[in-house]
């Protein structure tokens, strides 16, 4: 059975032509190799309704107003308890994957693809929420290489160990500085490798003495077997850091952000609240420990949509 397909304008030309050549219906179908049915149907939609007349630019345009009408209505127009799941995820800032997945886990006979989410927000179907409001980069992708100074590493990332590289335990970390605007403080950021667990802290200035103060506040008194940064000179006391944390610093190859995925990654879940030129000096820890909450409370794919937080625990308990 040969499959159905629409006229065509070049078809339709064609038709109109036909038509007036005096050609029959029958005839017109033959030269086009279509029905007398299909032929006759398209003269009885697309024809002037007061003048009878065929115009194939006409036709084809009526075609197309009625092809963009007879769309299904989105998902979301039609359950409710779906559209109030995922608008109350959405606030909590999860990306669509997660939501799809963690909606598919209870709902696997009216199950969502993560494509439908976004089609729906793109398309403004759920209330108060938007892809520059609550997704991570906000419908588009940029990623700006900052100028860096080069410091003198005693390891590199390649004589990292296995475990480390590995992420086969709690406890090696990756560290990185999120800057705000000129002179307007930053942020220090650590995360977990295993657990993708993250930690924070709130800075004035990026110099070498404040960062190993943070280093030592935040860390002291936690389990670090290794700590992976990058060259920036802010990290310059990283030998004082490896004495007060009894720990061991690698530094990836300059100009390499993809040595650390984990910390880069994290940087972007934090740039969603604290965009660049963000003032750090208004910024409070008790905000930012709510804006790790929220991260660190999120399901992830790679933890088998466990969150960080959950993942940590059972961990730290087995």
């Amino acid at each position: 059975m040969q499959s159905y397909t629409h006229f065509t304008l070049e078809e339709r030309e064609s038709l109109r032509i036909l038509l007036e050549s005096g050609k029959s219906l029958r005839s017109i179908a033959e030269t086009l190799g279509r029905s007398p049915s299909s032929v006759s149907r398209e003269l009885r939609r697309n024809c002037n309704k007061t003048t009878k007349a065929y115009n194939s630019w006409g036709a084809t345009s009526s075609y197309l107003r009625r092809r963009k009408r007879c769309r299904r209505p989105s998902r979301f127009a039609l359950d409710e308890e779906l559209l109030a799941f995922t608008k109350e995820r959405l606030e909590w800032y999860w990306p669509p994957e997660t939501i799809a997945q963690k909606w598919n886990e209870t709902n696997s006979d009216a199950r969502v693809s993560h494509t439908t989410i976004y089609r729906a927000l793109r398309n403004g179907l759920i209330p108060a929420c938007s892809v520059k409001k609550n997704l991570r980069r906000r419908g588009w992708h940029r990623y700006t290489r900052g100028d860096t100074t080069t410091i003198k590493p005693e390891r590199l990332i390649a004589q990292r160990c296995a475990v480390a590289n590995d992420r086969l335990r709690l406890g090696d970390l990756e560290g990185d500085l999120i800057l705000g605007g000129t002179g307007k403080g930053c942020l220090l950021v650590f995360v977990d490798r295993k657990s993708r667990y993250v930690m924070a802290r709130v800075l004035l200035d990026k110099s070498a003495a404040t960062v190993r103060t943070a280093f030592r506040h935040e860390l002291s008194g936690k389990t670090v077997h290794t700590i992976t940064l990058d060259n920036g000179s802010e990290f310059a006391a990283f030998r004082e850091i490896e004495r007060d944390l009894n720990t061991e610093i690698y530094f990836c190859n300059p100009r390499s952000p993809w040595q650390r995925g984990t910390i880069e990654n994290q940087n972007g879940l934090l740039r969603f609240f604290f965009q660049k030129g963000c003032d750090f000096r208004t910024v409070s820890q008790a905000e930012v420990d709510h804006v790790l909450s929220l991260i660190n409370l999120r399901p992830r794919k790679c933890l088998g949509w466990l969150s960080p937080s959950d993942f940590f625990l059972a961990k730290c308990c087995t």
